[in-house]
């Protein structure tokens, strides 16, 4: 069994101040295969002064020392990738073949490392200069699903910024967060930038989220779960960002190519067992045409491969954990018991595997607005396909949600599509398939969360405004800030 029984504070591997330990299951034998430490608040305290110490110094590098370091992350990062998709592999199911979770992260590191180099720190307002400058010492909380990516953009954007960091990742992903921190270690980043403490959200999350010492918490995870950290936050008045929960609608209109529409919407809501927060979970498809799409949607929900994420033939692992597949399958009942009609997948566990938390690719048609299937994030294999009557309906049910993370349209009328895809209420919007861009900002609307993160917007959350006057001479050697 893996021992990770050590925190990484302050430049070293350092032990809990009170010991405590946690096993991680591989969800695809349902057996422990690695222990790690657990921090306290106590330890978060320690990770948040070492990196409060560290601050004074990393704020005041130039630009070209961040870039340096950041590409020394890169090279110790890349010598390590395939070290992060086995490890994936057994710590969350995410199968090997998904090379998107492990080659992400680095070229976020480059776009980061690319836009450091030219943003303009300084700028002009009349005879104004204003300053924007590294906001202090980071909280950086990171899910599951997405266990290297998500934590590598926050990090590499805080680092880029000149902030220091306190890292802690969801503990069903600890093992690959004990990893990240040997790789910072490898590329030599001064000590205090860069601390993990692995813990519990009730201690160790709820410590950085109201520490009067942290300036800033980034977290991404569920909604409910947003909601504690943001109110915890407003006590020390700290500045929040939240990438939440989604329940993304795939507007497929009448003039669409059905059968793409449908075939990409089952790659993506189904990629990675369906937990991923941007998944089009619901595909609404005009009333006269729900029949010619459902043979499409089971033929390719059919398509995945199920079984152990280390072999590269796997298209489809594992759920995460016991409490993940158990919630999932609820939901599948629960759709059932509701009225929705099954057309492929279930409760029965996928063929020929008797064990592990497997979740047969699951569609719903005949699923009514007002559904719990329809209003819930289910995060795992399962689809709910909706009708409507017209084009202003389809908005309408689309918009119907506490959620705007993303949202999907398929049509062949590029100027009418766009209306509709200005009509929808989220942060991110891809028309017919159209791949996202590393270099756009990505976050919600409404309880989806609360400002951006990648490139330019996201790498600002890391900045604080400073106006200064007094300076006409100098401000007028600067870039306009508008226009």
């Amino acid at each position: 069994m893996r021992q990770h029984l050590h925190l990484y504070i302050d430049g070293q591997w350092t032990e809990p101040t009170n010991a405590r330990e946690l096993e991680l299951v591989d969800p695809t034998r349902e057996k422990a295969f690695a222990r790690v430490a657990l921090g306290s608040a106590a330890d978060a305290d320690r990770a948040v002064a070492a990196a409060q110490r560290a601050f004074e110094s990393f704020s005041t590098t130039s630009v070209d020392e961040r870039i340096a370091l950041i590409d020394r992350i890169i090279d110790a990062y890349e010598a390590h990738i395939d070290d992060f998709s086995e490890l994936i592999a057994r710590e969350v199911g995410i199968p090997v073949a998904n090379r998107a979770q492990v080659a992400g992260p680095a070229q976020h590191m480059r776009v980061a490392r690319d836009l450091l180099r030219e943003y303009p720190f300084e700028s002009r307002v009349g005879g104004a200069v204003v300053r924007r400058e590294p906001i202090g010492v980071c909280a950086l909380v990171s899910p599951w699903n997405w266990p290297v990516q998500t934590g590598v953009i926050k990090l590499i954007y805080a680092l880029a910024a000149g902030c220091t960091t306190v890292v802690k990742p969801s503990v069903n992903s600890a093992a690959s967060g004990v990893l990240l921190a040997q790789v910072m270690h490898e590329a030599g980043v001064p000590a205090g930038v860069f601390n993990l403490v692995n813990g519990a959200g009730r201690d160790v999350g709820d410590r950085l989220s109201r520490h009067p010492d942290v300036d800033m918490i980034s977290f991404t995870g569920s909604t409910g779960a947003g909601r504690q950290v943001g109110a915890a936050a407003a006590e020390t008045v700290k500045r929040v960002c939240l990438e939440l929960g989604g329940k993304s609608a795939n507007i497929v209109l009448p003039d669409a190519d059905l059968e793409k529409a449908a075939r990409w919407n089952i790659q993506r809501c189904f990629f990675n067992a369906g937990q991923s927060c941007h998944a089009p979970s619901r595909m609404l498809v005009h009333e006269s045409q729900i029949e010619q799409v459902v043979p499409f949607l089971v033929e390719e929900a059919r398509s995945f491969r199920l079984g152990d994420p280390l072999e590269s033939s796997t298209t489809m692992g594992p759920v995460v954990s016991s409490a993940q597949f158990k919630s999932i399958r609820d939901h599948i009942q629960g759709a059932v018991d509701e009225g929705a009609r099954l057309v492929t997948g279930g409760l029965d566990r996928p063929d020929g595997l008797d064990h592990g938390y497997f979740v047969q690719p699951t569609v719903f048609t005949g699923v009514t607005p007002g559904m719990t299937i329809a209003r819930e994030e289910v995060f795992g294999p399962v689809l709910a396909v909706l009708s409507y009557r017209d084009e202003d309906e389809a908005l309408r049910i689309a918009n119907d949600s506490i959620y705007g993370l993303g949202g999907y349209v398929f049509g062949g009328d590029r100027t009418n599509a766009r209306r509709v895809v200005n009509g929808l209420r989220a942060g991110r919007i891809s028309y017919n398939g159209a791949a996202t861009d590393s270099y756009t900002p990505m976050g919600g609307y409404k309880q989806s969360g609360i400002g951006r993160s990648m490139g330019r917007f996201g790498f600002e959350e890391y900045l604080e405004v400073k106006s200064v006057y007094g300076f006409q001479d100098e401000a007028q050697a600067l870039p306009p800030l508008f226009g």
